[in-house]
């Protein structure tokens, strides 16, 4: 068979996500969970489906940005939506400025998205509190006046807060007239918009309302006026409203919360653990070869050259994208079992000349990241990542945002817990020998 170049090169984009409810996506999904330290999507499923629709669920999951956090979310409302729930995705940073985020942002931005899913589906529904308030606020910022009780829910949302994304002076007047509000816009959410939605759900069959709330773990760590750090004001400080949604709600969080004192606060907030899902290892505690791992991985590229086959045909047929098996090998290895890294690598390869991709070039590739990733380590970083690399392990927030946050440092998870391992590229770098 032959390799079709150009489908090849679009599936190897590294900023695409795959999203799993489509059949042209789903050729492409690899099932990691056997070699990440447990089925996360599966726990998440099954703890909204075991309980009624009378009990909401609030579930909080993280990872390193790029580690598939996306693909995994977009896999667990299709597996949610085949069990007759009507389930809401949608990426918060498409909406909210990452760098300035506050809790009446999400709860708008949660209200915008939920009423724009059920209007595709017929289900309109006008709380009175939001018409009363979207009219307060066009006369008290002298905007065009709109007649609210005209016009759908989603769209009056998005008529007062698409300016505050690009306009910091409009966001903070905004916020400053909500944030007295944000128990009543609560209220109104769940008794105008979310327990109305549920029951005609039911009527229309289906089991319950799951809002799945993406790249929350993209606000910026930046110290908020309270004093507070923008994750921890968020999710602990006020982690309460936001876990007081009467629907099934999934939040991705910032991973430095798992670093931080705070983490006890934020589980008794929510009462649940943060679920993380960790890298794909290509090498155990131990340093010893993580041989499934590798062999996901590469089952995960050659899946993408030829998304018809079985692994057992497409491993026959690795010449017609690489030298060499071997080639290959390296790649997922030097990766450090990070999709993203893994996905840029061979891009960036295949942005060079057509497969079958020589090792001088994967290696000149290699090469490009490793210096790219050096410039930015100062020599007490470097005395950092030898200390992770020989125990296989740090503790605290200032350490990851050194480390993690930069991709230095990689998280895996195997039966005894989790343990830390330097991206494999650096572990080659001449600075980290000395």
């Amino acid at each position: 068979m032959d390799l079709d170049v150009e489908r090849f090169f679009q599936a190897c984009n590294p900023s695409k996500t795959l999203v799993v409810g489509k059949a042209e996506d789903r050729q492409y999904y690899i099932d990691f969970s056997s070699v990440r330290g447990g089925k996360i999507i599966e726990e998440l499923a099954r703890t909204i489906k075991r309980l009624s629709p009378e009990q909401p669920t609030c579930q909080l999951f993280t990872g390193h940005i790029g580690c598939g956090k996306s693909t995994e979310l977009l896999r667990l409302k299709a597996d949610l939506e085949k069990l007759g729930f009507h389930a809401v995705y949608f990426e918060s940073s498409q909406s909210l400025d990452m760098v300035d985020v506050d809790v009446t942002d999400i709860l708008l931005s949660i209200a915008r998205e939920v009423s724009q899913s059920l209007e595709a589906i017929q289900i309109n529904l006008k709380p009175g509190y939001f018409q009363n308030l979207f009219t307060e606020l066009t006369e008290l910022f002298l905007t065009p006046t709109i007649d609210f009780s005209e016009i759908k829910l989603s769209l009056g949302i998005a008529n007062i807060t698409a300016k505050t994304k690009n306009s910091p002076k409009f966001r903070s007047q905004l916020r400053q007239y909500l944030e007295p509000r944000t128990n009543g816009i609560l209220e109104s959410i769940n008794k105008e918009l979310l327990k109305p939605a549920r029951e005609q759900l039911k009527q229309q069959g289906k089991k319950g309302l799951v809002v799945i709330v993406d790249n929350l773990d993209r606000v910026d760590n930046s110290l908020k006026p309270s004093g507070y750090y923008q994750p921890e004001y968020l999710f602990v400080e006020r982690g309460e409203q936001l876990n007081q949604l009467n629907c099934h709600v999934v939040y991705t969080i910032p991973l430095v919360l798992i670093f931080t004192s705070a983490l006890g606060r934020l589980t008794n907030r929510f009462g649940v653990d943060p679920k993380v899902l960790p890298m794909v290892p290509v090498q155990l505690r131990d340093g010893s070869e993580c041989k499934q791992g590798i062999t996901l991985l590469q089952k995960m590229i050659m899946a993408r050259a030829f998304p018809s086959l079985s692994w057992e045909e497409s491993s026959n047929l690795i010449t017609k994208v690489f030298d060499n098996s071997h080639s290959l090998e390296r790649l997922c290895r030097v990766s450090g079992g990070h999709l993203r890294n893994l996905l840029m690598l061979l891009f960036r390869s295949l942005q060079r000349e057509d497969p079958p991709l020589s090792r001088e070039c994967l290696e000149s590739v290699i090469k490009q990241r490793r210096n790219e990733l050096t410039l930015a380590i100062t020599r007490d970083e470097w005395e950092l990542l030898r200390e992770v690399a020989q125990h296989k392990s740090f503790r605290g927030q200032e350490k990851y945002e050194i480390l993690l946050r930069s991709m230095f440092v990689f998280e895996y998870r195997d039966e005894d817990g989790s343990w830390f391992d330097i991206n494999p590229i650096l572990a080659e770098a001449n600075e980290f020998m000395l």
